[in-house]
């Protein structure tokens, strides 16, 4: 690695100007040192002044081969190592540590990823890091390796065999190398292991393996939010979750029976088309961005509407104005393997689909946005005037008297430390937390379920500047 040396007039300008973006000041070698190598290689490279104190005036440092060795050791510690050139300026009794750019980022020490920002250095979330990571146009979610799991272990013999029953593929012995022919996983290093779509379709306990891939049905009561009259989390595979959605749907939309010319047999016919319901929830868990850990797939049930939403908005590539004219795949991998077993007819017309069958029905059509969430929002049509709509009786059960607010005693615990505008760091340390995993999914994700806190930055979901605050609801409740 080059580098250009520091000369006297060069390094007075330096201390005259003092640390920023590329540049680090630090007394001595000590253990945070790896920090801000990696923050510096994860972001444009800079240089490292060790010998200069808080003021930017050089005290000196030691400048012996075993100081020089110790620095080598630790940018060689970190994963993938740092390449570092070390330079004494003797005469001031100084290192400068040059680092370049990296050429394998993101780059790790001990103390985890960090990135330079500004004129220090930022702990990287693992949501930054997974970013990161796809910026960089690496590794795509649903082809990411887990490393961490065996696949023997996990495997669930019966999903992959039903898998194969649905995409016509003769059971194999070899399963390994069947997973790895469907696009399930990958070998590296000699081992074979899944990878994040293996897990979601063939793996057991799925959302033990990552929490926030359920997905969430609710019932509520009236046309908003402040009382939910069921609801249900669904937990298996994106085949099962489809399917359980479905039945959720249908549990609580409405039937009507209709006798035809072509049948003497009275027909069930749904409010809503069930393919235009299906195509809904497989677009949900086949294009939701998987790297937003703080949402799930949603099914919401209103007097008014049904609401299938999904994290992730229009996948990258696709400005707004294109959307309906041409497809851009955000988990290809996903998107193959949905084909194979014929969950999807034909890439990128599903929404065409969900159109006709509406229209074919003769209902209204569905009304779709996309910000941070793409929604599709089916109008529920009424059956007034046409001929004698009977209810199935399963819908009585849920038209009770008696609600219950979606308030759980986490969101409780929440209600009762949130003051003003709150950071989720300020919110965990008010609560005394530490698993950022389970305050996402247990407090964080169902407060806002319950509409009793607000994002400042809605816009923006995972803006370092954001900040939680209580809704108009959520003072209501709180101040009870």
């Amino acid at each position: 690695m080059k580098y250009r040396k520091t000369t006297d007039k060069e390094l007075a300008l330096i201390l005259e100007e003092g640390e920023g973006y590329t540049l680090e000041f630090k007394q001595s070698v000590n253990a945070d040192l790896p920090k801000e190598l990696v923050a510096l290689a994860n972001a444009s490279g800079g240089r490292i002044l060790i010998g200069v104190n808080d003021n930017n005036q050089v005290i000196g440092t030691d400048l012996s081969n075993k100081t020089l060795a110790q620095i080598e050791d630790m940018a060689a510690a970190c994963d993938p190592p740092v390449a570092i050139r070390a330079e004494k300026l003797t005469k001031h009794k100084l290192l400068v540590i040059h680092v370049p750019e990296g050429a394998n980022r993101p780059h790790r020490c001990t103390k985890g990823f960090y990135l330079r920002n500004g004129a220090g250095s930022q702990k990287m979330s693992t949501q930054d890091i997974t970013a990161f990571i796809q910026a960089e146009g690496r590794v795509r979610f649903d082809q990411q390796l887990r490393l961490d799991l065996d696949w023997k272990k996990v495997i669930d013999q019966k999903r992959l065999e039903h898998f194969l029953k649905l995409a016509g593929i003769s059971p194999k012995k070899d399963i390994a190398n069947l997973l790895l022919n469907l696009g399930a996983g990958d070998e590296k290093e000699g081992q074979f292991y899944l990878n994040q779509t293996g897990v979601l379709l063939f793996a057991k306990e799925p959302t033990q393996r990552l929490f926030h891939v359920s997905v969430v049905c609710a019932l509520f009561k009236g046309t908003g939010k402040a009382y939910i009259l069921d609801r249900k989390e669904l937990t298996g595979n994106l085949l099962e979750n489809v399917e359980e959605a479905l039945i959720f749907l249908k549990k609580h939309l409405q039937l009507r029976w209709e006798i035809t010319s072509a049948s003497i047999r009275r027909q069930e016919i749904l409010e809503l088309p069930e393919v235009a319901l299906r195509e809904a929830m497989v677009n949900a868990v086949c294009h939701r961005d998987y790297n937003e850990a703080g949402a799930h797939v949603m099914v919401e049930i209103f007097d008014d509407r049904v609401e299938i939403y999904n994290p992730g908005g229009l996948p990258k590539g696709l400005p707004p104005r294109d959307f309906g004219r041409r497809s851009v795949c955000r988990n290809p991998n996903i998107a193959a393997l949905l084909l194979r077993c014929d969950y999807i007819e034909k890439m990128g017309t599903g929404i065409e689909r969900i159109r006709a069958a509406l229209e074919k029905a003769d209902c209204p059509p569905v009304k779709i946005r996309f910000d941070s969430m793409f929604t599709l929002e089916f109008p529920r049509p009424t059956y007034a005037g046409k001929s004698s709509p009977q209810v199935t009786p399963q819908v009585t059960p849920q038209v009770t008297p008696q609600v219950t607010p979606q308030v759980t005693p986490q969101v409780e615990r929440l209600l009762a430390v949130i003051q003003g505008e709150m950071t989720r760091g300020e919110l965990m340390e008010a609560l005394s937390l530490k698993d950022r995993t389970h305050f996402s999914k247990e407090y964080l994700a169902r407060a806002m379920e319950a509409g009793v806190i607000e994002m400042t930055i809605p816009d923006k979901p995972n803006s370092r500047l954001q900040k939680y605050r209580l809704t108009a609801k959520g003072k209501t409740d709180a101040a009870k």
